[in-house]
């Protein structure tokens, strides 16, 4: 069974689709017709029960208020009865041993009838489900929006809606190659359904959409971890939330009771190394850190000695995010690569390549540039909680065959997952059929 059948149903094509809205329109009309023609005969019997049941409920609502009321105020005088004959009762006590020349101690009378305290309801924890759900709402609503928009303002498709839909879909964020495409199918659809409103094909855009994700049906987003150390590298510019992801991932695999490790080897900006071990300090995992301006090398290095020695699940590095220009970083990653290497001939198990969502077309252009500096096993989608663009998916997916392995779903520590193909397709286009 294809992706789209396990989402939304089994395909149709466009005639089927076609002759169900005339046969629907049909139906609805025939039972339009039948309700007109009871409503009329029944209408006076209607209204005269509505009129009886609508006094009988006003008066057993007012009845019910009335009695409520009543019973409220006789609680509060009885309570405000008791608070005070305590009150007078220890003054009285006390007035009385200061007659006879006592010390006592007096403990305050509160007079002020003790406000309910109102209870803090628990958090329900959000599977992960909700989270996709939650974070592509922007790009969900936006998406939706502007294709009801499309469809309803084309009466006939013609080539100005296959113009207009390619245009529509780049700036969705899909990607110029995603857009291209789809635009192509469908007009070899329009053609061979012989489809005539535009209306007709809003369920074959989708399905097109889910079939260029699916590609070959091989997502490749299971993370490879290994029985004893598993080495993750993390690559990606400034800014787009790396570290962030790196202390999340290390907060989560020590949930699952995993031993984790953290190597701050962005010695080329302070801040990172800084943030890595504030991080550490939170999650309470041990980082590896070195001399202000250290080769970086010599950090991963000290790293990996350690995690072996100490038999660490876990070793998260993060990496420089831009040095002065490519051949550098593309030198600097390729020397980090070596050290780690020879000391676990396998490593690292994942190169992971983090992208903000909310950069659209840039993350896709990151992507391509990175993917020719060094071999990425996967991507970290950052920040898609805040964007609109979570398209972009489709054109990595599309252009570049890079897995997204994970997705943050927001700012709370938690907030970040796998990365699973049906939620993300489901959360982006749910609600549009």
């Amino acid at each position: 069974m294809g992706l789209f059948d396990r989402l939304f149903g089994k395909k149709k094509d466009t005639k089927e689709l076609v002759e169900e809205q005339e046969t629907a329109q049909n139906l609805e009309e025939t039972v339009a017709d039948e309700k007109n023609e009871a409503a009329e005969e029944t209408e006076v019997d209607t209204q005269a029960i509505d009129t009886v049941e609508t006094v009988e409920e006003s008066e057993q609502v007012s009845t019910d208020a009335a009695s409520q009321a009543e019973e409220v105020k006789e609680e509060a005088v009885a309570d405000s009865s008791r608070v005070m004959a305590d009150y007078y009762a220890k003054k009285e006590a006390v007035k009385e041993a200061i007659d006879r020349g006592e010390t006592v101690e007096v403990e305050a009378v509160d007079t002020r009838q003790e406000e309910p305290k109102e209870e803090v309801a628990s958090q329900a924890v959000e599977t992960e489900e909700e989270k996709y759900n939650r974070s592509l709402k922007k790009t969900r609503t936006g998406f939706s929006a502007r294709l009801n928009a499309f469809l309803a303002n084309f009466r006939r498709v013609d080539e100005d809606f296959f113009e207009e839909l390619e245009e529509m879909l780049i700036l969705s964020d899909v990607g110029v190659n995603v857009a291209t495409q789809l635009t192509e199918d469908l007009r070899y659809e329009a053609k061979l359904e012989n489809a005539k409103k535009a209306d007709d094909l809003k369920r074959v855009i989708i399905e097109k959409l889910v079939e260029i994700y699916e590609k070959d049906g091989v997502f490749n987003e299971k993370i490879n971890f290994q029985d004893d150390l598993t080495v993750m590298l993390f690559v990606g510019v400034n800014g787009v939330g790396k570290t962030t992801s790196i202390g999340k991932l290390a907060y989560k695999y020590k949930n699952e009771g995993k031993k984790v490790m953290l190597v701050a080897a962005d010695t080329f900006r302070a801040g990172a190394v800084a943030q890595l071990a504030e991080w550490g300090r939170r999650v309470g995992v041990p980082v590896v850190t070195g001399p202000e301006k250290a080769d970086p090398a010599s950090v991963v290095f000290d790293g990996m000695e350690k995690a072996v020695a100490e038999k660490v699940d876990v070793l998260l590095i993060d990496t420089a995010g831009r040095l002065q220009n490519k051949d550098n970083l593309m030198a600097e990653l390729e020397k980090i690569g070596r050290i780690i290497k020879r000391v676990v001939p396998d490593a690292p198990h994942e190169t992971l390549l983090a992208l903000d969502a909310s950069t659209g077309q840039n993350a896709l252009s990151q992507a391509k540039e990175f993917s020719k500096i060094t071999p990425l096993t996967g991507l970290i989608l950052t920040k898609i909680d805040g964007t609109a663009k979570g398209g972009v998916v489709l054109a990595i997916r599309q252009e570049l065959d890079i897995p997204v392995k994970f997705i943050g779903f927001g700012e709370k520590i938690d907030d970040i997952g796998e990365f699973d193909s049906e939620d993300f397709i489901r959360g982006l286009l749910e609600g549009i059929i």
